[in-house]
């Protein structure tokens, strides 16, 4: 992996990391069809390069942040279940579900199916509010365990996030952004763990691989943000459940 592929792989996890459709699973892809062997090193880049997505979240959302500790404890309150599974499963996941392409495709095809399936069922409550405020702490811890489904690559971490919010009830621009927020602390612990583990293993020059990654990441992620809010007010998810389906599709034939 050189710089070219860093700013490539920045831009694609810039893109897709807020959006419903799997930055790990479009990074773990990407790196396949570029030839790019799953080595230690790369695992670790594209776990940590979505810190500088979430490094956007933290300059577009600072007011929110800095408001009170009630939006914080509720942002704790969802990611324990991460925390807690994403700890114990660790090898699991970084030697298993990150080198393993069928995972992801499947992750995306099934959950594709899902999430338009959801859409077409699910009916949105009258009168629910639309700010993170309403967020009820057993609604917090719902939507936590959701996110924990994510720790298999293609999931989703925020498709599921929105459909554990939109099926407890929230409107879609509160779990939207509670989702941004939950990004926090989720990636930050990862990136941390992960770095903790192997950085020692890095030669000097893959930690500029890894700067040029984040900064991508963070500068297209403020884009990709802004994006979504405008989308959600007049669109449903179902044209990114379509997508996951095609995409999945698409590389099955190309893997074959």
């Amino acid at each position: 992996m050189d710089l070219i592929h860093a700013v490539f792989f920045g831009i694609i996890e810039g893109i897709t990391e807020f959006l419903p459709i799997s930055s790990t699973g479009h990074l773990m892809l990407a790196s396949r069809s570029m030839g790019i062997s799953q080595t230690e090193f790369v695992k670790s880049f594209e776990i940590a390069i979505q810190s500088g997505a979430i490094l956007a979240v933290v300059i577009l959302y600072w007011k929110t942040l800095f408001k009170g500790l009630d939006i914080w404890k509720k942002i704790f309150t969802a990611f324990l279940p991460t925390m807690v599974i994403g700890a114990l499963l660790y090898k699991v996941i970084k030697n298993f579900f990150l080198s393993s392409d069928s995972v992801v495709l499947w992750a995306l095809f099934l959950g594709g199916i899902a999430l338009i399936l959801f859409e077409i069922l699910h009916g949105e409550k009258q009168g629910s509010s639309e700010e993170l405020a309403s967020i009820s702490y057993p609604q917090a811890l719902v939507i936590g365990f959701f996110q924990s489904i994510a720790i298999i690559p293609g999931v989703s971490r925020a498709a599921a996030t929105i459909v554990g919010g939109l099926a407890v009830g929230l409107k879609r621009k509160a779990i939207v952004e509670f989702s941004f927020l939950l990004a926090i602390p989720t990636m930050c612990a990862a990136t941390a763990l992960d770095l903790a583990r192997s950085a020692g293993s890095f030669k000097a020059g893959q930690f500029l691989v890894l700067a040029v990654g984040f900064i991508v990441s963070f500068m297209v992620a403020l884009l990709s943000i802004k994006f979504l809010l405008v989308f959600i007010r007049k669109h449903t998810f179902i044209p990114f459940g379509i997508y996951r389906i095609i995409i999945a599709a698409v590389f099955w034939l190309r893997f074959r």
